[in-house]
């Protein structure tokens, strides 16, 4: 479930420990910048992962929003240091606020416990939420566009209308197993009998039933 960013406006954190998290990319890149602008900003613990953004598993980010507490304040060096994009920055960001946690980061000067701040981010989520629906928007215009001009969504069928024809042309031939049929025109057995439903009733043309078992064994 997302968080709730509706109250990004409310007052929040501000009065509690400055907690700092960095973040580089390899780890032949330095976080000494980094650490060095948190600590300068008074962070009392420095948590950092060396790998990258869109790898879901950052452990000190997680080891961080766990370790702080309401009325803390999660400080970064700059926002693409926390989020992977806009809107994982906003999900993390709300979910601090729903927590009583504030946010700070360095580069942008953004601090969610001043009012100028809060209003930058409500302004983000109000951002991501009108991007998204327009995403939504387009997808269904999209769809809706494609089927007026008669095209086929989803999944082509497992077999065309012609191997249909040669499919039911061939079962005429007592000779033809199903299994032999099936292999000429590079489908299943099982998709036969999906496409050729009378042959689920037991019917084949030009095949005697005794004819039948016999082939549909093979």
């Amino acid at each position: 479930m997302e968080p709730d960013t509706s109250d990004l406006l409310a007052p929040v954190g501000g009065v509690g420990a400055l907690i700092g998290y960095a973040r580089v990319s390899t780890k032949g890149q330095n976080l000494d910048r980094q650490i060095a602008a948190l600590e300068g900003a008074g962070c009392q613990r420095i948590f950092s992962d060396k790998k990258s953004g869109k790898n879901a598993e950052r452990e000190e980010l997680l080891k961080a929003l766990d370790y702080l507490r309401p009325n803390d304040t999660l400080v970064v060096p700059s926002l693409d240091r926390l989020g992977r994009s806009i809107q994982d920055l906003i999900n993390i960001v709300g979910q601090l606020r729903k927590d009583g946690i504030g946010f700070r980061s360095l580069h942008e000067a953004l601090d969610t416990t001043t009012p100028g701040g809060r209003l930058v981010f409500h302004v983000f989520a109000a951002l991501a939420e009108f991007i998204r629906e327009l995403i939504v928007q387009g997808t269904h215009e999209g769809i809706a566009a494609a089927r007026a001009r008669g095209e086929r969504l989803g999944r082509p069928p497992a077999m065309t209308e012609e191997q249909i024809r040669h499919a039911r042309s061939m079962l005429t031939d007592p000779e033809a197993s199903i299994s032999s049929i099936a292999k000429l025109l590079g489908v299943s057995r099982t998709t036969i009998y999906k496409y050729v439903p009378e042959l689920r009733a037991g019917h084949r043309p030009g095949v005697g039933s005794g004819q039948r078992s016999e082939l549909e064994r093979a």
